[in-house]
C-alpha cells in the first residue's frame, strides 16, 4: 500500500510542495477546503472557505495564490487573512477556475470552465503582476495540466476529453504561445488526461482520471515509461516535492463514483505519497510585486 493521507475529498485537486515550511498542500475544489501536510511531523490542517476552491499555490512573503469560483485571491499563512486580488468578467460560458500554473516570470496561466463541462466553452488565461487577464486559449472544455520545459521554450498543456497533451511553443518575453503539435495521445482505456508534473528527464507525469494511477510519458515519442497504479480509479493530479523533489503527491477523487464502486475503492478521495527514482523542480511562484520572494 502507498503511504495515504486519509482527507476524503470529493474531488482533491493542485498537490503543491511548499518548500519553506516543508508542507504538501492541496485542494477539495468542490467542498472548498485547502489542506496542509507537513512532510516531517505528518500532521494535517485545514481551512474552509464558502467557494469552489481548485487551486492553490505560492506567492512568497508567507502568502499562497487561491483560486476561488472565478476570483484569484490571496491568503496569509500567519495571519489566516484573505484577499481579494481579481476577478475574471465578461465570460459567461465559464463558472469557475480549473488547474493552474506559473511560468518563470510568476505568470499564472490558469483554465476555466463552464460548470456543466459544455464543449468548447471554456478557456486558458494568463494573469502577471498587473493583475489583468490576457486570453490565451479557447473552444476548451476542461483545461488542466500545464508543464514547462527546463529551457522554459515548450509548454505542455492537457484539455482532459481531448485524450491528448499538445505542445505549444512558449515567449516568456511576450507572454505568447503558439500551437505546435499532439506530442502525446491517451487510449480512453487508460483514463482521462488531468493533472501533470514534469522531471529533471523532460518526461511527463500524468494523472489519469478514471486509469487508476500516475503515467510517466515521453513527449518525444509518446510512449509510456512508467507507471504508478493505485487502489482508486480517479487520480486527478499530481506534483513532485520533499527535501530531493524525489517524492510524488498524487491526489484522487470520489465523485462520480456509485456507492458499490465507493465500497469497493473506499480509498478514493484520499491523498498519496510515492518516492521515485528521478526528481521535479520547485514550483514557480506568483508574481505579486512582494518586496521578497
Amino acid at each position: 500500500m502507498k503511504p495515504v493521507i486519509n482527507c476524503g475529498c470529493h474531488l482533491g485537486e493542485s498537490p503543491y510542495w511548499h518548500n519553506k515550511t516543508n508542507s504538501f498542500f492541496w485542494v477539495d475544489i468542490e467542498l472548498g477546503r485547502l489542506y496542509k501536510y507537513n512532510f516531517k511531523t505528518k500532521k494535517i490542517k485545514n481551512w474552509k472557505f464558502n467557494h469552489k476552491l481548485s487551486l492553490v499555490l505560492e506567492a512568497g512573503n508567507d502568502k499562497l495564490i487561491l483560486a476561488l469560483d472565478l476570483k484569484i485571491a490571496s491568503f496569509d499563512l500567519i495571519s489566516e487573512k484573505l484577499e481579494l486580488l481579481e476577478e475574471l468578467k465578461g465570460n459567461k460560458l465559464v463558472h469557475r477556475f480549473n488547474d493552474g500554473k506559473c511560468d518563470t516570470n510568476g505568470t499564472l496561466w490558469i483554465g476555466a470552465l463552464n460548470k456543466n463541462f459544455k464543449p468548447n466553452s471554456g478557456s486558458l488565461y494568463s494573469i502577471g503582476k498587473e493583475m489583468k487577464f490576457k486570453h490565451q486559449i479557447d473552444n476548451l472544455t476542461v483545461s488542466n495540466g500545464i508543464a514547462w520545459t527546463k529551457d522554459n521554450k515548450t509548454m505542455y498543456f492537457i484539455d482532459s476529453p481531448s485524450q491528448e497533451v499538445k505542445s505549444y511553443n512558449f515567449d516568456s518575453i511576450n507572454n505568447e504561445i503558439t500551437y505546435n503539435k499532439v506530442v502525446i495521445k491517451i487510449s480512453k482505456e487508460l483514463g482521462a488526461p488531468d493533472g501533470m508534473s514534469i522531471d529533471k528527464e523532460g518526461n511527463l507525469w500524468i494523472a489519469h482520471y478514471g486509469g487508476h494511477g500516475v503515467f510517466c510519458w515521453n513527449p518525444k515519442n509518446g510512449k509510456i515509461l512508467n507507471k504508478i497504479m493505485l487502489p482508486v480509479p480517479n487520480v486527478t493530479s499530481c506534483c513532485f516535492g520533499g527535501e530531493n523533489l524525489d517524492y510524488l503527491m498524487i491526489t484522487t477523487a470520489m465523485e462520480n463514483l456509485t456507492k458499490k464502486e465507493l465500497k469497493k475503492f473506499p480509498l478514493s478521495g484520499n491523498t498519496f505519497i510515492v518516492k521515485t527514482k528521478t526528481q521535479g523542480f520547485l514550483s514557480n511562484k506568483f508574481n505579486m510585486n512582494l518586496s521578497q520572494n
